[in-house]
């Protein structure tokens, strides 16, 4: 389960060790450490990471397919996360030191910045393989926080990018060795974590309004 540690003014947020799927648990967790995280007083920022070799895989799909008839609940519980993450009011970095798929990735884009392994692990949007659509908030949020030819690479063809060439897409913000990705995370959220505040999370709102009308209007 996700555990909450502090470097200085950063708070670094661990997914777990395992593939980090968006388990009902896992998401109620998380949203309680942002409430612990929210109450503390500026400055701050956030960087979410994980231990292992995955950040996360997305959405707990065995859990979606024993419990069918809690779709609309679980789907909207994940696109209120996303919306959580989008407008947080601090600075949040995503450091990912594994693989990073589907509800995950889309997890990742709810970062303000974004920091990868250089050498191992995929950032990729497999829903075109797996035959499960994007839903019109997760497609607004990819399409606005990715360029519109990486989006419909991504979106369409399943790409999986290695962290060098997500850089250079500008997926994500660097591309570093393994034992640099934290470390750069935080470095990066130390820099802006004078920014936390009620105005930061006026302006991420004001930013995407699209997008946060989409995540929170529950159409499928």
């Amino acid at each position: 389960m996700p555990t909450l540690d502090r470097h200085e003014d950063v708070y670094v947020l661990d997914l777990g060790d395992t593939e980090n799927r968006l388990h009902p648990d896992l998401i109620a967790a998380v949203n309680g450490l942002l409430d612990e995280i929210e109450k503390a007083p500026s400055p701050a920022a956030l960087v979410t990471t994980a231990t292992g070799k995955h950040y996360s895989l997305g959405l707990d799909l065995d859990w979606l397919v024993s419990h069918a008839d809690q779709q609309g609940a679980y789907i909207s519980s994940v696109q209120e996360l996303l919306a959580r993450l989008l407008t947080l009011p601090m600075v949040t970095v995503a450091a990912m030191p594994g693989h990073v798929f589907a509800g995950g990735a889309m997890v990742s884009l709810a970062h303000d910045l974004r920091v990868m392994r250089a050498d191992r692990g995929f950032w990729c949007l497999p829903e075109a393989d797996i035959n499960l659509p994007f839903t019109p908030g997760m497609s607004a949020l990819i399409q606005a926080r990715l360029t519109p030819q990486t989006a419909h690479e991504a979106m369409v063809t399943a790409r999986r990018y290695g962290g060098q060439e997500a850089a250079e897409r500008h997926i994500v913000d660097q591309a570093v060795p393994a034992e640099s990705v934290l470390p750069t995370a935080i470095a990066l959220a130390q820099s802006q974590a004078g920014k936390a505040g009620p105005t930061l999370g006026t302006i991420k709102t004001r930013l995407y309004p699209d997008v946060l009308h989409n995540l929170r209007s529950n159409l499928l």
